[in-house]
């Protein structure tokens, strides 16, 4: 990886580790994200339960994701736990991992087309973006939802040529959430009023589809669950309305999607 963290890690940082040394009651491991600096695992922090064979669970050349326990700066220690680390944690540091290598490659690509250092241009990058955006992938999502502009980190043929490959690789997030609505009406154009109830959900912009027995999946495709919600009460409530006022039966479920 090009990303390279100044200093030591933060105590409870979650980092990715390279297994260096294996010790019968230790395990020393390169901190990936930080330039190289060693620190140790002891062998109470490698798994939970006793350990008869430290090697059962730890590999010399492993990439492990680990959290940081304390740091001695003046000594340079860095104390490592591998068994504090559950699942998803481990899931959310791998995947955080894959951005910034997808970015990267993004940068090597650019650099690659414009005859630049990969070094220099990501350097480049990462010196007016990550400390406002955290990574540079949060601020390639940016420029992917048309929020940034690289104008302001590299000159314009680079930024354009840096945002045409965002864009391509890297979507906008997208979710989705629905329900079902069941309607039903025994009035003599009852049909129609059902059309005209289900001509609110579209206007509203969310999808309609028919299931069969009166009844209609609802369902709310939006950037993130806020936007999706402020659609959804758009939709459902107008129609509820609707039918209140015409004596029509309608019944919403919200569904998990």
């Amino acid at each position: 990886m090009l990303l390279k963290k100044t200093g030591f890690p933060e105590d409870e940082e979650l980092v990715l580790c390279t297994v260096t040394g294996i010790n019968p009651h230790s395990v020393f491991c390169t901190l990936d994200e930080y330039g190289g600096r060693t620190g140790m695992i002891h062998i109470s922090e490698v798994a939970p339960g006793r350990i008869r064979n430290i090697r059962e669970y730890v590999e010399e050349g492993k990439k492990v994701v680990c959290k940081v326990l304390q740091t001695n700066k003046e000594k340079g220690h860095i104390d490592l736990s591998l068994r504090r680390v559950n699942q998803a944690q481990k899931a959310q540091k791998l995947n955080q991992i894959k951005q910034e290598q997808l970015a990267e490659k993004i940068v090597e690509h650019a650099a690659k087309q414009t005859g630049q250092s990969v070094l220099t241009l990501y350097s480049k990058l990462a010196e007016k973006l990550i400390p406002q955006h955290g990574t540079l992938f949060a601020a390639f999502e940016q420029v992917s939802h048309d929020a940034l502009n690289l104008e302001t980190a590299v000159e314009k043929k680079i930024a354009t040529m840096l945002t045409d490959a965002i864009k391509a690789r890297i979507k906008p997030p997208q979710v989705n959430i629905g329900g079902d609505l069941k309607l039903s009406s025994y009035a003599p154009n009852g049909l129609q009023e059902i059309k005209d109830a289900l001509a609110i959900a579209t206007k509203a912009g969310v999808q309609v589809k028919y299931l069969g027995a009166g009844t209609y999946h609802i369902e709310i495709i939006a950037e993130d669950f806020k936007e999706a919600e402020k659609k959804m009460k758009e939709a459902i409530e107008p129609i509820l309305e609707f039918a209140k006022e015409h004596d029509m039966t309608a019944e919403w479920a919200r569904k998990e999607e």
